[in-house]
């Protein structure tokens, strides 16, 4: 499966953007997706993460209240909302997919397939 991730770019802090990741060469709708991000010099992080049908959620604790993550399965899609955006958020973002049924995933060793990364950068 080759991941694509697209909506990376330069925002202002407090604005938002939508980050998309599309899937080609199957579907996604069996796979748990997560989005992560890696700024310069740091190793990179979880921030986000979907099972299968959309039903299983989780975030780590920086994100929660302004990032959404969300999938169209039709589409073959996932999506990562991003709102109130800070300096500190600028990186590449990164999504990844695993074959789950359910479960979720925050640890990047865990995901096989991986999108090229999109820049995010938040100016202050």
């Amino acid at each position: 499966v080759q991941l694509q991730a697209s909506g990376g770019g330069l925002v202002q802090a407090g604005g938002s953007l939508r980050l998309s990741c599309t899937a080609s060469g199957r579907t996604l709708s069996s796979s748990a997706m997560g989005w992560f991000r890696q700024a310069p010099g740091k190793e990179r992080k979880f921030l986000a993460a979907i099972g299968s049908s959309g039903g299983n959620i989780y975030y780590t604790d920086s994100v929660k209240g302004r990032f959404t993550i969300s999938r169209d399965n039709a589409k073959n899609t996932v999506y990562l909302q991003m709102n109130s955006l800070k300096p500190e958020d600028t990186a590449v973002y990164y999504c990844a997919a695993r074959d789950s049924k359910s479960a979720v995933f925050t640890t990047p060793s865990l995901y096989p397939y991986w999108g090229q990364g999109t820049l995010v950068t938040v100016s202050s």
